[in-house]
């Protein structure tokens, strides 16, 4: 599908909805046309024509085959009226990283199949503080993980958790199970009162959204306690 465009005019004069930067952020760069990427790259066109109109001439010269523009040299982009030495390196630029990332292996994520796969990512940032904090694991459905997020620190007693904060981290992250995380600096391994409410706050919540609570994991200096493994989940 084509965009037409009104190419004497500058891009501030379209519809904003229209405009690529804002594009972009309303809609995704997956939206966006070949042509509209190389203008945000170059920024602005020349007194003829937009940004995007001449990310068109650009393309149509290479038959629109990026393998071929990414062969182009700074001298042949900086014959198009508009470009000058700094849009041809910021073209040139971005192709290159694009092919580095395509030459790139993809690092497979951690997947999590038991308590001790989940505390031995977390022990190294809980085990030995003075205070206590609380994070979560945020998982996809194979159980692999997307990201680690500390989502408070508190006092030597304790730590408020606000469920909100966790599951927007999780929603906003796409994650199918969280696992739950705190330390306990006493060195005493054992749930409080307080640590039980929390879980099964938590785990209801979690099942309303459909976000799977799979553990909490509580850490000292002298190992962890997993309500998983416990049964207490």
């Amino acid at each position: 599908m084509s965009t037409t465009y009104n190419n004497n005019l500058g891009i501030k004069s379209w519809a904003e909805a229209d405009r690529p930067r804002e594009k972009l952020i309303s809609k995704g760069k997956h939206s966006l046309t070949d042509a509209e990427l190389i203008a945000i790259l170059i920024g602005s066109g020349s007194r003829e024509e937009s940004a995007v109109g001449l990310a068109q001439k650009i393309l149509a010269r290479v038959n629109h085959n990026l393998n071929e523009l990414g062969k182009s040299s700074l001298n042949d982009l900086m014959k198009f009226k508009g470009i000058g030495e700094a849009k041809a390196i910021s073209i040139a630029a971005a192709l290159e990283l694009g092919k580095r990332r395509q030459l790139s292996p993809i690092k497979e994520k951690t997947q999590i199949t038991s308590s001790q796969d989940a505390y031995q990512l977390l022990a190294p940032l809980l085990m030995d503080l003075p205070y206590e904090e609380f994070w979560i694991l945020l998982l996809n459905r194979a159980n692999r993980v997307i990201s680690k997020e500390k989502v408070s620190a508190g006092g030597v007693a304790g730590t408020v958790v606000d469920a909100k904060i966790i599951f927007r981290k999780a929603i906003e992250s796409l994650a199918s199970g969280i696992i739950l995380f705190h330390n306990h600096p006493s060195g005493n391994l054992n749930p409080s009162q307080a640590d039980i409410d929390i879980t099964r706050k938590l785990k209801k919540a979690g099942q309303t959204m459909e976000i799977q609570v799979l553990d909490h994991i509580i850490i000292s200096e002298n190992g962890y306690f997993s309500f998983a493994d416990e049964g207490k989940l």
